[in-house]
């Protein structure tokens, strides 16, 4: 039909499945498996309908007011964004703009090319090591800006700040994006360096170590001049993006400080216990800081153990990709259920070695 002839034509993103059975586990989209702080469920009971007639801050005053107090930031140093994928669009609209390809790693979230397919933007990929470590001698190659996850997704590799700080060093004619969604539950912030570079910017989400998946809240720290620039792209496309109760909500979860602590080191505790675990089992993995382990079975092909806990209603991610078609990404859940993931996954082995 001659109208396609004009149609922006892409590959989409593919989210994790989201089946909605009564007694799955749900271990496939790095949700966080407890509840968000007591005080998002207070606020959340007693909110004002009425207020929802009228527009909500297009600033996204509270939150970011909270955010910068959190993080000792000021607040011209904070945005707010639907989600940190929202965040990272718009990261790439307004900073990614060279003739010259952006750099990310090869085995990476699968987001970043979606979105440089999507905004014509060049793009190389560099690959990570045997043991999945990004080289830093290989963002020093000409480039229109970089981006990794730390610690990486699906991997859950981190990468020392002395490796971050390389890479940013060696880029400072571009914007250096450092995706920190997984950073609470073991990895260090890169916010120490933000001070020394102006090209730094760091993202981060509410959906994995805030518990709160379902109100899409992401956001990011820079300098402020970065985040003007951002901030005039937002405002042409959309000034009232944050919708109310996810503003106030938000401000709530930043505030509850030792219940964030407590469910990151509970997730923590979790992940490190099941590693052991899994070892006894044949599988092998990195050592992930994240909220998911990245592992493989020493005689199993990953995609036959896959499509056996989907039977079981037990949901892990699988990608028929290179370098990763033998891998499955397991989301920490509660004990109980990784207790069940174990017990599953212990017959299957046994009968299946």
């Amino acid at each position: 039909m001659k109208w396609e002839e004009n149609i922006r034509r892409v590959v989409p993103y593919v989210a994790g499945e989201q089946p909605n059975k009564p007694n799955m586990i749900k271990l496939n989209t790095n949700e966080c498996p407890y509840p968000p702080a007591p005080g998002v469920a207070k606020l959340a009971s007693e909110m004002d309908s009425n207020a929802l007639r009228l527009y909500p801050d297009p600033n996204t005053t509270p939150l970011v007011k909270a955010l910068a107090e959190y993080y000792h930031v000021r607040q011209e140093q904070v945005f707010v964004g639907v989600g940190s994928d929202d965040v990272l669009s718009m990261a790439f609209l307004t900073f990614f703009n060279s003739d010259k390809p952006i750099l990310f790693p090869d085995v990476t979230y699968s987001f970043y090319d979606v979105w440089a397919d999507l905004y014509r933007i060049p793009y190389k990929t560099c690959a990570l090591d045997e043991n999945w470590h990004i080289r830093p001698e290989d963002y020093g190659q000409p480039n229109g800006g970089v981006i990794f996850p730390n610690p990486n997704a699906p991997t859950g590799v981190f990468e020392s700040l002395k490796t971050v700080e390389e890479i940013v060093r060696e880029n400072r004619d571009v914007v250096v994006i450092v995706d920190e969604a997984y950073v609470d539950f073991g990895g260090e912030s890169a916010l120490s360096l933000l001070d020394k570079y102006d090209n730094l910017l760091i993202v981060q989400t509410f959906s994995k170590s805030r518990s709160m998946a379902g109100l899409r809240i992401g956001f990011c720290i820079g300098n402020e001049k970065l985040l003007g620039y951002l901030n005039d792209v937002k405002f042409s496309i959309n000034s009232y993006t944050m919708n109310l109760p996810a503003q106030l909500l938000g401000v709530e979860a930043v505030r509850d400080d030792s219940y964030f602590k407590s469910v990151t080191a509970k997730i923590a505790a979790t992940r490190e216990r099941v590693k052991g675990e899994l070892k006894e089992l044949g599988f092998s993995f990195p050592d992930s800081k994240a909220n998911f382990i990245f592992a493989s079975h020493g005689t199993i092909p990953a995609e036959q153990i896959f499509l056996a806990l989907r039977e079981a209603d037990i949901y892990v991610r699988y990608w028929n990709k290179p370098r990763i078609s033998n891998c499955l990404r397991i989301t920490v859940g509660t004990d109980g259920q990784m207790d069940k993931l174990i017990g599953f996954l212990s017959e299957y082995v046994v009968k299946h070695h």
